[in-house]
């Protein structure tokens, strides 16, 4: 069995956690977020604590008690405290600003980038060369920093880009005569 699905879920106060048949729905302050359980996945709620196992022994219903662990656990993460992810933009003239529901970037391209804001995310601008995205779903947060990031990648040579706040960028020489 998994290591990771012996663990139990431990719900916290100001949570609720509903299994109906094979959708868990979980709500709390931030938000509500369901997800559909594997039919090869038994989840089982005693009071505040969820616990995971596999239906038969085949590695794959292994293999999903745990990823359904990992996800039911994020989900409990992102409705009580939420998930965020932090970018910082480098270069001379590159800046970001939130307009309405769209990013506006500029990235040394021709034109300036807008990156339409999904629902279900908040980006906010403190200063110009930093983004900060939030959410609930640490998934889709996650997307939507390394869609923005990929605009413009951070280049080794100089460093100028988008990049990840506790990103470590691996810098290289330049030529030599």
């Amino acid at each position: 069995m998994s290591r990771i699905a012996k663990n139990p879920v431990t719900i916290p106060s100001g949570v609720e956690c509903n299994i109906a048949g094979d959708i868990a729905s979980i709500k709390g302050p931030k938000g509500e977020i369901s997800h559909k359980i594997h039919q090869l996945v038994e989840v089982k709620k005693d009071e505040n604590i969820l616990s995971f196992s596999a239906k038969d022994e085949s590695t794959n219903a292994k293999a999903l008690s745990g990823t359904t662990r990992a996800i039911i656990n994020n989900m409990v993460t992102g409705v009580s405290t939420g998930f965020e992810k932090k970018l910082t933009i480098i270069g001379v003239g590159y800046r970001a600003a939130v307009q309405g529901k769209n990013l506006n970037l500029t990235l040394g391209f021709s034109h300036p980038v807008n990156f339409p804001i999904p629902a279900g995310i908040t980006i906010e601008t403190p200063s110009q060369t930093e983004v900060v995205i939030k959410g609930i779903d640490k998934q889709r947060v996650g997307q939507v920093a390394s869609e923005i990031r990929a605009y413009r990648p951070p280049e080794p040579y100089k460093g100028k880009g988008v990049r990840y706040t506790d990103e470590h960028v691996v810098r290289k020489e330049a030529k030599k005569k």
